[in-house]
């Protein structure tokens, strides 16, 4: 009977810690600690050992132990698998047309405007089973692990409405219970306003505050709670009182921040302490002040910049101002339909000017502090979670991010378990 995992010859451990880390600010994120030509050993499902291999051959009854299982990764790297800290992966069907909209000019608003957007995933969802979309999520959770996510945090959303709100959330339970990924659940019943709402925008607020967020709750549904405070969605006022009234049943606070204007949505944020605060396209000084020196999370999602075609984030001045920066996917079906990590971190790169430090940072320990679970996700530290993958032979780790269209990673492990 197998009782261990032990990866030899790895040309190189990417992301180690001795003494491991919550986060990762500032300067400090063009740092990373990796050990050449190393060893890890994993038992019972967490990191128990890792080293040079020169130390290896000290370990006698580890090399000889006929229950351990033995890869050798010559010319391999490994990495701690990505944590993917926005996502909107639970929904129903596509919407490629509306991208084909996209193309002949419309913008994110106008497409709303027409019934499109999350209105529309809405409706589609509202006529999908529970099965059916637990089936298609969970193809979609298949693949992102196959592309080295080791953890995710999924938000509902896409229901508007308590019944079609708690579908959603119970499918992301499913997958929770289901697949070896590390799964964070998030009501997002504030993602738009509903079109019967259109004109009482404080009675869907009332809605969410007075019906929703207790049962969510009573059923233990959700860790964390987020609104879309920003320009044509939910103003400051809305989500204060959202974010107090979900605070009072335990759940976290995120915020959906300044993507489409200066929403005021960041100071919001830190104000309440939110967990992450996410998109933060319009980000400015005072912004940037806000976020200094609280314990926010500045999540930054370039995927959904570069597939509506908007202006990206502040990213270096946000290092430079010493702050924190997660990275993520918003895998949701209108405006990032990819939850492909390392596409993420090679957008990161090219389009936010970050180091491949920077973005591997960022996609590991900074985006699991992003889910909360940075004190046992997010790098290679001995007691952690054993969520690694071990990629093809390749030169660098900084070859990651460069080889943006190529699909690097040949052994994806997670809980100890090869997958």
């Amino acid at each position: 009977m197998l009782t261990g995992l032990l990866i030899t010859n790895i040309k190189c451990l990417v992301q180690t810690e001795d003494v491991p880390k919550l986060k990762v600010c500032g300067q400090e994120m063009s740092q990373i600690q990796s050990i050449y030509d190393a060893y890890l050993y994993i038992n019972n499902g967490l990191i128990e050992d890792f080293g040079k291999m020169n130390k290896l051959q000290e370990i006698k009854n580890l090399i000889q132990n006929p229950n351990v299982k033995t890869i050798n990764a010559t010319g391999k790297f490994v990495f701690p698998s990505f944590c993917d800290s926005h996502t909107h992966l639970v929904y129903s069907g596509s919407r490629e047309i509306e991208y084909i909209d996209k193309i002949r000019g419309l913008s994110y608003t106008e497409i709303a405007k027409r019934g499109g957007g999350i209105l529309n995933s809405a409706k589609k969802l509202h006529e999908t089973s529970e099965d059916e979309l637990f089936k298609q999520s969970i193809s979609r959770i298949n693949e992102i692990i196959s592309l080295g996510t080791g953890g995710v945090e999924i938000k509902s959303g896409y229901g508007l409405n308590l019944t079609d709100e708690l579908k959603m959330l119970r499918v992301i339970r499913r997958i929770k219970n289901t697949s070896p990924i590390e799964v964070k659940a998030t009501f997002l019943g504030a993602h738009a306003i509903p079109e019967e709402y259109k004109t009482r925008r404080e009675k869907y607020v009332d809605l969410v505050i007075n019906e929703m967020i207790p049962v969510v709750a009573s059923e233990d549904l959700a860790d964390f709670i987020d609104v879309f405070c920003d320009k044509g969605f939910f103003t400051v006022e809305d989500t204060e009182r959202i974010l107090m009234a979900g605070m009072k049943y335990g759940l976290t606070a995120k915020i959906h921040a300044n993507e489409l204007d200066y929403s005021g949505g960041i100071q919001t944020g830190v104000k309440y302490n939110a967990l992450s605060v996410d998109h933060l396209e319009f980000t400015g000084v005072k912004e940037i002040k806000a976020l200094i020196g609280s314990e926010t999370m500045p999540t930054l999602l370039p995927g959904s910049a570069f597939f509506l075609g908007m202006s990206y984030p502040p990213a270096r001045n946000m290092i430079n101002a010493g702050l924190p920066i997660a990275l993520a996917s918003d895998y949701n079906p209108g405006s990032a339909p990819s939850g492909n990590m390392n596409l993420i971190m090679s957008l990161g790169c090219i389009k936010l000017r970050m180091l491949p430090e920077e973005v591997i940072n960022a996609v590991t320990i900074n985006s699991a502090y992003a889910m909360g679970i940075s004190e046992t996700h997010g790098s290679i530290a001995k007691g952690k979670v054993a969520n690694v993958f071990i990629t093809k032979e390749i030169p660098s780790y900084e070859f990651m991010p460069y080889a943006f269209g190529s699909n690097l990673i040949e052994t994806v492990i997670l809980k100890g378990k090869i997958i």
